[in-house]
């Protein structure tokens, strides 16, 4: 009897075992900021819930702290969703952990989202998953930089007061604003994350996101026009104005 060919599958990891430090609000709510309640619902929820408007994505897989307490209320009723307790202690580590509990065939595809996104339009996930799958490459959502970009001095005793000054202007053509999704193969992306995390030890590669990793392995991941609603809640300020058109 011949067997029935199977096909690479989609699923989507969420890394949400952070604390969200720099998001914290003085005399607010101590919950990590995965967990901050926005449009009545945990950020985290609405993160997933975009992840789950693209019924080609077969399952999303949260990774969260390994005593998270609040997860199971968080996503309750979720279709398609797991949460698993093998956060690591960075992000790296974390999706690395998740890859390697998900026992994924090397070539299924991983989407790997910020739980700090909820504002993920179904439109822009779309198009990252074509591009991929037409292109059989890894890729991420992005957008152009508009603003005129400064670097600033070299750290000075004027800086650590809260005096910064510019050191020059930073020509934008051609720089991105990386987001997630990042989109890539199971086992290509496993590889590249463990290559890069021992030359982080070895020679202080900086690991930011799938993306640099993949980089670092030789990849030119492909640049797939994100949104700006997809931006990522970071300072205390975030949190009213994505709330107010979610």
């Amino acid at each position: 009897m011949r067997e029935t060919p199977t096909h690479p599958k989609i699923i989507a990891l969420v890394p949400a075992a952070g604390i969200g430090a720099r998001a914290a609000i003085p005399g607010k709510s101590s919950l990590p900021k995965q967990y901050q309640v926005l449009a009545g619902q945990p950020m985290l929820r609405h993160a997933v819930s975009a992840l789950l408007t693209d019924t080609r994505v077969a399952e999303v897989r949260v990774v969260v702290a390994e005593h998270d307490t609040i997860v199971a209320q968080a996503l309750a009723g979720l279709p398609r969703t797991v949460w698993r307790p093998y956060g690591g202690d960075t992000r790296a580590h974390t999706v690395l952990n998740g890859l390697a509990d998900a026992a994924l065939s090397p070539g299924d595809w991983v989407l790997v989202h910020d739980a700090a996104r909820p504002g993920l339009p179904r439109e822009a996930l779309g198009r990252l998953i074509d591009a991929c799958l037409a292109a059989d490459e890894g890729g991420l959502l992005a957008l152009p930089v508009a603003d005129t970009m400064k670097r600033q001095t070299p750290p000075t005793g004027e800086a650590r007061s809260g005096r910064m000054r510019i050191h020059e202007t930073v020509d934008r053509n051609g720089l991105w604003l990386a987001q997630t999704p990042q989109m890539f193969r199971a086992g290509q992306l496993a590889s590249a994350l463990k290559e890069a995390l021992a030359r982080e030890l070895e020679q202080g590669l900086v690991i930011t996101d799938e993306a640099s990793a993949m980089e670092a392995a030789g990849f030119s991941p492909l640049l797939v026009h994100g949104s700006g609603r997809n931006v990522k809640v970071t300072w205390p300020e975030d949190f009213a104005w994505v709330e107010s058109w979610l």
